[in-house]
């Protein structure tokens, strides 16, 4: 799997408080956002899955 590379602008509030939630987790933003990303990602990925099976079985 390659990399490639994500630049986007946002509020310089918004960049101040996801550097103090990356401080606290003792990660760099780049991996704090990545994660974020990631985690969000497999949660629509897992619920999708759910939707899938409830309505195989038949669930209501």
């Amino acid at each position: 799997m390659g990399t490639d590379v994500l630049s986007l602008r946002i509020d310089g509030d918004l960049l101040d408080r996801v550097r103090e939630r990356a401080a606290r987790r003792g990660m760099s933003v780049q991996d704090y956002v990545v994660r974020t990303l990631v985690r969000d990602d497999f949660d629509d990925r897992f619920a999708a899955a759910v939707e899938k099976t409830e309505k195989f079985y038949g669930a209501a």
